[in-house]
């Protein structure tokens, strides 16, 4: 964990899990999962879990206190505990497992929509909007830590600033239920170009855009 000049925070090399950024969801309490949804719902938020070591955990426990105890002393119009009811990681239910952050980012503040999180390649490029981070690829994430009180309830978030993907895990199983038999063949396509027979594949980073950020300064990538 290392933490940045303006305050930001960036886990560099951890592995994603259920990594939900191309687009915001929510929890559907009738389906009993989390499902896309527009970025005014309830709810509505881009997030993504990942991987901490015991160390990155106890660095990232530290600094979630200092915000609190730092936010509770500025605020004079409210009563704040002694110690956060939430933060932004859990501990491992079993011995020898992970610790497991997490960063989120709602959809809307307001009425007004959040920008979607940063999603850049190694190289820095911009990937297209509609990229779908898996989960177990390894990433840098970039964040903000800051407490919040209702009154009810109070603890430290780490809001979503970005992730930079540095290994993407291929997608296992697809999104179709077939399996593999015996019959026709890709090989035998009756097309120009068939990648099967042996034509070379475009390069990944060929699909990425190349224009540079407008905040590629504030970027810690």
């Amino acid at each position: 964990m290392k933490i940045l000049s303006n305050g930001d925070v960036l886990f560099e090399g951890v592995k994603a899990l259920y990594p939900r950024i191309n687009r915001t969801y929510k929890f559907d309490s009738v389906d009993n999962k989390t499902v896309p949804c527009d970025a005014m719902d309830d709810g509505a938020a881009y997030e993504t879990s990942f991987e901490l070591t015991k160390a990155e955990a106890i660095e990232m426990h530290k600094q979630c206190m200092a915000v609190f105890k730092e936010a509770a002393s500025a605020d004079t119009k409210r009563k704040w505990k002694d110690k956060p009811q939430y933060l932004p990681y859990r501990e491992p239910a079993e011995e020898g497992q992970p610790f497991v952050g997490k960063a989120k980012l709602k959809g809307a503040y307001g009425t007004e929509k959040t920008k979607p999180p940063l999603q850049k390649d190694a190289e820095k490029n911009a990937l297209p909007d509609d990229f779908q981070l898996t989960s177990g690829s390894t990433v840098n994430v970039w964040g903000k830590l800051f407490a919040y009180n209702t009154g009810a309830v109070s603890g430290v978030s780490l809001r979503l600033k970005g992730v930079q993907v540095l290994e993407l895990l291929e997608r296992e199983g697809g999104d179709d239920p077939f399996s593999a038999t015996t019959g026709f063949s890709a090989a035998k396509a009756p097309s120009e170009v068939s990648y099967a027979s042996g034509a070379p594949i475009p390069k990944r980073e060929e699909t990425l855009s190349k224009s540079a950020s407008d905040f590629d300064d504030e970027i810690p990538f």
